[in-house]
């Protein structure tokens, strides 16, 4: 197993305050990890870390297999932290010629390959200023890839973008770890979004690791349920108690419930409401979203 990117005991304060606590992570090449956590989990700051841009008050960062000389090692990454950087007075080429003097790339040919890759080979002249914010990230990954990168650091790469711009950039980071080979750690609000995409996950809350798992676990560790909606909700609640001796729900939103008892004998759940006189407009059993199983994590709602 070839871990790219390891990360032991990290801890980062700001004055008294620790906002990453021990954290431990291992990323494997070619594996999209995604951060999971709401704002001020860590996921930022553990990334500033690794790509050089903040220090660590303990534990350790090691790139392709060494603690040593991490500069070098930083030379074979690309990070894009939050928005990327760019001169909206200019093209999007001549974005990329100041990232490709800047990061010493001398195949001029890239920038035109890598244009053509993010899907802005047809822009012109047409200024950086009057793209789409879904334009902007595109080119912001492509600048990110211009240096040809074997680890990407993405942070809420596809934060305010429209459900088109989210599906571009999804498929092209799918190809990128996918295809391509390389390794991405990913953060994201967009929890449905990051279980579309990613191979594994780290579970984050206030600084601390909570859970680190494969795409594969968290599908068996996400609970099924029956999905119930009726005229109403409450009594419907206090029926399963009642009749079926179950507590073991979620009520949603006050017009859905979430049973998770009673998977396998569905049957008898719709007749134990319906012979109480509800309606029922809906009973189907479904499995808990990545939102959902964060929430049975660290309790609360996710922000």
């Amino acid at each position: 197993m070839e871990y790219i990117l390891e990360v032991k005991n990290l801890t980062k304060k700001y004055g008294k305050k620790i906002v990453v606590d021990s954290v431990n992570l291992s990323v494997e090449k070619g594996h999209i990890y995604g951060l999971i956590g709401p704002n001020g989990a860590g996921k930022t700051t553990i990334m500033k870390i690794i790509a050089g841009l903040a220090a660590q008050d303990g534990g350790t960062v090691a790139l392709f297999g060494s603690e040593n000389n991490l500069d070098a090692s930083r030379s074979r990454m690309s990070f894009m932290l939050e928005a990327p950087y760019l001169e909206k007075s200019m093209t999007a080429r001549q974005n990329m010629e100041y990232i490709r003097y800047v990061r010493g790339v001398a195949d001029e040919k890239r920038i035109e390959e890598m244009l053509d890759f993010v899907g802005l080979a047809d822009v012109g002249k047409k200024k950086v200023g009057q793209f789409s914010l879904g334009m902007r990230q595109r080119l912001g990954i492509g600048m990110a890839l211009l240096p040809g990168p074997e680890l990407m650091i993405l942070d809420e790469p596809v934060n305010g973008l429209d459900p088109e711009g989210i599906v571009e950039v999804r498929n092209i980071l799918k190809k990128l770890a996918y295809e391509d080979g390389i390794t991405i750690l990913i953060s994201s609000h967009l929890l449905a979004e990051l279980s579309e995409l990613c191979s594994d996950y780290a579970i984050i809350n206030e600084g601390t690791i909570l859970e680190c798992l494969s795409a594969e676990e968290l599908e068996s560790k996400c609970r099924s349920y029956i999905s119930i909606q009726t005229d109403n909700i409450s009594e419907s609640a206090a029926i399963l108690e009642e009749q079926l001796a179950t507590n073991n729900y979620k009520v949603i939103e006050h017009d859905e419930i979430h049973l998770f008892d009673y998977v396998d004998d569905v049957k008898k759940v719709s007749k134990t409401l319906t012979d109480s006189g509800m309606i029922i407009t809906k009973l189907l059993v479904e499995g808990e979203s990545l939102e959902e199983y964060y929430i049975s994590k660290v309790g609360g709602k996710y922000e």
